[in-house]
């Protein structure tokens, strides 16, 4: 049996019928309710199951509801139901350290995005470092501490080192020193003779000799030593070998070696 039409409730055959808007209609009768221009479904809007153009399609309106004292009252338990959620939920949440966010469709589609796109970069750089003889450690609050507990250590003997350099020079050590090490020589006349050489320095003038300045501080090491400080004026310099040189200096009054990379001739 054929349905009716929905316009002339005459019976509609299949070389005719449009199905839309849960009704029949005959190709004719498919026209908006108010200017009867013939529609298509394409064109045509819906309206409680009627077709309508778009220039009369009816338009949406709002009804005004008075301001009556019961509807004033529904409105302010209305907004003191919702401060009282608030603040609930805002207790909840207090000191986490984050904002809650509400998981609607779109965030979850957000983060499972994300989630794929740090899968992604995750195995990308799994790849580029696979065979390179590391593997990837991950950075848990236990490693996190060795690796601070690390570099308190670090920092422990680099102040050690610095305390103990700052005793010797301001200035790089001399060079070739072991080659005047390695001289033999006899301790018993080697002390005497510095020691008279010392007192007679003390009251003996310089003879006239080479005069050096020193360019920068030395604190003696050994015995048979000279300490200098920056600016010191060295009297009857004579090279021994390589890298060191025998003087007076006229602040102290001594006499001794230092190295020759840290004075210089005036």
């Amino acid at each position: 049996m054929n349905p009716p039409c929905g316009r002339c409730n005459k019976p509609v055959y299949p070389t005719e019928k449009i199905n839309c808007l849960d009704k029949y209609w005959h190709k004719g009768c498919f026209s908006c309710e108010v200017c009867k221009m013939a529609l298509s479904m394409t064109n045509y809007k819906g309206f409680e199951k009627k077709p309508y153009c778009t220039m009369h399609y009816p338009k949406t309106s709002f009804t005004i509801v008075t301001d009556t004292p019961e509807n004033l009252r529904l409105k302010q338990q209305s907004m003191l139901n919702s401060q009282a959620l608030y603040k609930e939920e805002f207790e909840k949440n207090k000191g986490k350290g984050f904002s809650a966010v509400a998981d609607t469709p779109e965030m979850q589609r957000v983060k499972k995005t994300q989630d794929q796109i740090s899968n992604a970069l995750y195995k990308e750089e799994f790849e580029k470092n696979k065979g390179k003889g590391f593997s990837v450690v991950v950075d848990t609050p236990e490693m996190q501490r060795v690796k601070k507990t690390q570099d308190q250590i670090s920092n422990i003997k680099y102040h050690e080192e610095f305390e103990k350099s700052k005793i010797r020079s301001d200035a790089p050590p001399p060079e070739n020193r072991q080659d005047y090490e390695d001289q033999p020589s006899n301790p018993v006349s080697d002390f005497g003779q510095s020691a008279g050489q010392m007192r007679t320095a003390a009251v003996a003038p310089h003879s006239g000799g080479k005069r050096y300045q020193a360019m920068y501080s030395y604190m003696a090491a050994e015995a048979d030593e000279l300490s200098l400080q920056e600016g010191d004026l060295i009297l009857d310099v004579e090279p021994i070998d390589e890298g060191w040189v025998f003087g007076f200096n006229q602040r102290t009054g001594q006499r001794g070696m230092l190295p020759a990379n840290y004075v210089r001739p005036v």
